[in-house]
């Protein structure tokens, strides 16, 4: 089956290890780990950028391993998570950047196509979270939406 928006076929790509449990190399305790993602919030990193530090910089394959939750279980416990999921905020920006990009070349026609794919995407992550993480009038607007990740 083909991927959604792309001609490209296939599952190639990164895979999260196969750990059932903890390894032995793992140096860092529980504690540790609270620490560090709660430090690496503090300074400004997404979830994901807190885990590839954890992973490269400190040993830590899988968070969830070490201390039994997510890295966004442990920003709420804290509550250092963002008013917004993150996911849907990296596709704002991208939207965002793709407007700013139309304005100065309003001819790229492959750009706009890829614009409608990334805003389709952002409407149906809305659809997705409306009611859990976003309030339930909350509509994408490109306006207001370059607003929120500025």
């Amino acid at each position: 089956m083909a991927r959604m928006h792309s001609k490209k076929r296939g599952r190639s790509g990164s895979r999260k290890s196969k750990f059932k449990t903890l390894p032995a190399w793992v140096r860092q305790s529980k504690d540790d780990v609270f620490a560090l993602v709660e430090k690496y919030a503090k300074e400004g990193a997404s979830g994901a950028a807190i885990g590839q530090k954890l992973r490269d910089e400190h040993g830590v394959p899988s968070v969830k391993l070490v201390t039994g939750k997510t890295i966004s279980q442990i920003l709420a416990e804290k509550n250092l998570a963002g008013k917004y999921p993150a996911d849907m905020l990296d596709l704002i920006r991208r939207a965002v950047a793709m407007r700013r990009h139309l304005k100065e070349n309003s001819r790229d026609s492959f750009n706009k196509q890829k614009l409608v794919h990334v805003e389709s995407k952002i409407k149906r992550l809305v659809r997705y979270y409306r009611g859990k993480k976003l309030p339930s009038d909350w509509a994408y607007d490109p306006e207001t939406a370059a607003l929120l990740v500025k």
